[in-house]
């Protein structure tokens, strides 16, 4: 543990100006609050925090975060006070401690719910001051190195699997790669201890059989750049047992079949002697096809640059060779706090790195923790491709980008109003997978609301929550939209219509907040019709004045509600407007409507169901149709120009049945009503080709 003094002299060694006498009272505060608080390995717990600030110190932080890093604990484990840190070590060091403080006593019933907790939390402290970061990393760096003094060997996986989903991949993003490797080095080992033993014991014995191979590459990598003049700093290391672990899963292959597990770093003086050194390495050695990466032109996220190569050297033997300068370097080890200028009115992080105020928007649109976390991982792990709008702005994407990321990548108003895009000039649809390099131009219409299909294809958690955000709110406005008719139907079936006051006396009796609740809460089936005509007129139901579930009801329109969102179209049946149709309720405020003789709704009890009607210009719906063809060249064809010539549009086609004679198709087609159905079936049924159509 780094004494007092030590930790000082460590800061003022990369900084003469730090406050020394703020060091000294945090270290003398946090040193007497913690007592003889131990932790798991019998250490004091006192060294935790100053480990933890010693961490900090080599990635030449200021003396605030040393300080908040010293103090990080006292707040959650011992007397001392929010109060007291701020009177003592101002307001800055107190809101960095408070951001920083353990959230271990959050009540959660499932492992997700209190990691997702956990992360909302944080993210928001993140999105403050990413120092909160930066301390939060070196804290957990410290516990999983000592994470083996912890007895239970389920919280040990917890605390391993909690790292490798959430930590590691905030490190990443920071371009903090040394804390990223070392933390899944360390989680692996816990998660996957056999896998990490045999890779670690695996690799030993391959350098031991290749001798120093490592030390040999490298000097002669260094050499072949001497001769041409460029002085470089060259080192090798065989790469770590987790990324190793992970590319024989990816790639289905043993370590003997992953020939890339050495890799060398070559440290140049300028950009351009970065390119000249990639020029000679590849005509010395052959170049690995699509493993040449520039992250100089395009940087990654975090603000990574660095030349990446792979190349086959001698013994048919495959190495990566990464070529930065040496403020490229330095980025590279430490990420955003290599150049965070805390001492100079720093820009506030949400200008300089994008991708937090993007996770915070996530966190705003998030209505489960399950959800938050499956954004959050999803913007945190994935590899990235490179797009441009018609101006050349850049945007970083997850593989598998659709349009519709990248419109919501631009701007949520974009993605919301998006109709269609241009890739590379030409028209493409929403669901097309974007590549490295594509120009992409989003067509947009203000008349255009996010559709629920988008969740099929988008993939970015900025783009799904934004669309789960837009479908919450307007399931809301058409579950409060079809309570607001049964309330009316409800109430019309009172012996006498109620008084003025009637309904807001009814939301007294029903502890309800708003007329929105009770409608809500009709639609969801959560209130009974007897108990709200209870509480609009006392009394109806005791003296019979009303029957509680009458024979005769007015049917609800479903005008003005959408399939899919207020209701859900039953795919037994396939009702189209001009059906009669029932609706049958199927919890949680939806409903499926049915055609009236549908054989599905005979078991259903009858209290559940609901009298619907289509109401005035229903909009179309998809039918489902059997069409019976001679099995002959063309025949589909036909069909298909039938369809066309009665304006309808096929959905989804199903080969059914095939013999020499005659085969079976089950065709979905979209459809304005019944009476557009039915002229199209009498269309196919006076085709040549067609031996029978019929509706399904």
């Amino acid at each position: 543990m780094l004494r007092q003094y030590e930790l000082v002299e460590r800061v003022k060694a990369y900084d003469p100006d730090a406050n020394e006498a703020l060091l000294n009272r945090a270290y003398v505060f946090s040193m007497h609050a913690h007592g003889s608080q131990k932790r798991a390995s019998g250490d004091p717990y006192f060294s935790h925090p100053i480990e933890v600030a010693g961490i900090l110190t080599d990635l030449h932080l200021d003396d605030e975060t040393i300080a908040t890093a010293i103090l990080h604990d006292t707040v959650e484990d011992t007397v001392a006070t929010h109060e007291e840190i701020q009177a003592k070590f101002g307001e800055n060091v107190a809101r960095l401690v408070e951001g920083v403080t353990k959230l271990s006593k959050i009540e959660a019933q499932t492992e997700n719910e209190r990691a997702a907790e956990n992360l909302r939390k944080f993210l928001l402290a993140m999105s403050d001051d990413i120092r909160v970061l930066l301390v939060k990393l070196a804290d957990r760096l410290h516990n999983m190195r000592t994470l083996h003094h912890i007895s239970k060997p389920e919280k040990r996986k917890r605390i391993a699997r909690e790292t490798m989903d959430i930590y590691a991949p905030l490190a990443e993003r920071i371009g903090m790669y040394e804390f990223m490797n070392e933390m899944q080095t360390l989680a692996f080992r816990e998660i996957e201890p056999e896998a990490y033993e045999s890779i670690t014991r695996r690799l030993e014995q391959l350098e031991e059989g290749g001798g120093d191979r490592v030390a040999k590459i490298g000097g002669d990598l260094k050499a072949m750049l001497d001769r041409h003049g460029i002085a470089a700093e060259v080192s090798g290391r065989r790469k770590h047992p987790y990324s190793i672990w992970r590319k024989m899963s990816e790639r289905h292959v043993t370590l003997e079949q992953l020939s890339d597990i050495i890799a060398f770093r070559a440290i140049v003086d300028s950009e351009e002697e970065c390119y000249r050194a990639l020029g000679i390495i590849h005509r010395r050695w052959p170049m690995v096809p699509g493993r040449f990466k520039d992250y100089i032109s395009t940087p990654k996220r975090n603000g990574y640059r660095s030349l990446h190569t792979s190349v086959i050297h001698a013994e048919n033997m495959r190495i990566e060779v990464q070529i930065r300068t040496h403020e490229m370097h330095a980025q590279a080890e430490f990420g955003l706090a290599a150049h965070w200028a805390y001492k100079q009115d720093a820009v506030r992080p949400d200008t300089q790195v994008r991708w937090i105020r993007d996770l915070v928007e996530i966190l705003d649109n998030a209505e489960s923790p399950e959800e938050l976390l499956e954004h959050t991982r999803m913007a945190m792990y994935a590899d990235r491709i490179f797009a441009f709008t018609p101006k050349g702005e850049l945007h970083q994407l997850p593989k598998g980008a659709t349009p519709i990321d990248f419109a919501y990548a631009v701007h949520t108003d974009l993605g919301d109003q998006a109709v269609g895009a241009k890739v590379n000039g030409g028209v493409v649809p929403l669901r097309t997978e974007l590549k490295n390099g594509d120009q992409v131009q989003i067509l947009r219409s203000k008349a255009q609301r996010p559709q629920a299909n988008w969740l099929n294809f988008a993939i970015t958690g900025k783009a799904r929550a934004a669309i789960r955000r837009y479908i919450r709110q307007r399931e809301r406005d058409e579950t409060v939209a079809l309570g607001t008719k049964l309330y009316i139907e409800l109430i019309a079936r009172l012996p006498v219509p109620p008084g003025s006051d009637a309904l807001g006396e009814a939301l007294k009796r029903l502890k309800l907040t708003d007329e929105a609740a009770l409608y809500e809460g009709l639609a969801r089936g959560k209130l009974s019709e007897e108990a709200v005509m209870e509480a609009v007129m006392p009394g109806v139901i005791a003296n019979r004045l009303a029957e509680p579930i009458p024979a005769q009801r007015a049917p609800i329109e479903i005008k003005g509600l959408t399939a899919g969102v207020g209701y859900d179209l039953a795919t037994c049946c396939h009702p189209v407007p001009g059906d009669r149709i029932i609706g049958v309720r199927r919890g949680a405020g939806r409903f499926e409507v049915h055609e009236i003789g549908c054989s599905e709704i005979e078991a259903i009890d009858p209290h559940h169901w609901i009298d619907l009607t289509w109401g005035d210009n229903a909009e179309g719906a998809t039918a489902r149709i059997a069409v019976t063809l001679k099995n002959e060249p063309g025949a589909l064809g036909a069909v298909a120009t039938v369809i066309g010539g009665h304006k309808a549009n096929i959905l989804g086609l199903r080969l059914d049945n095939r013999d020499t004679t005659f085969h079976t198709n089950t065709i979905d087609v979209e459809v304005r009503d019944a009476a557009h159905l039915m002229k199209l079936l009498a269309g196919l049924r006076a085709a040549d080709a067609v031996n029978k159509a019929e509706r399904v």
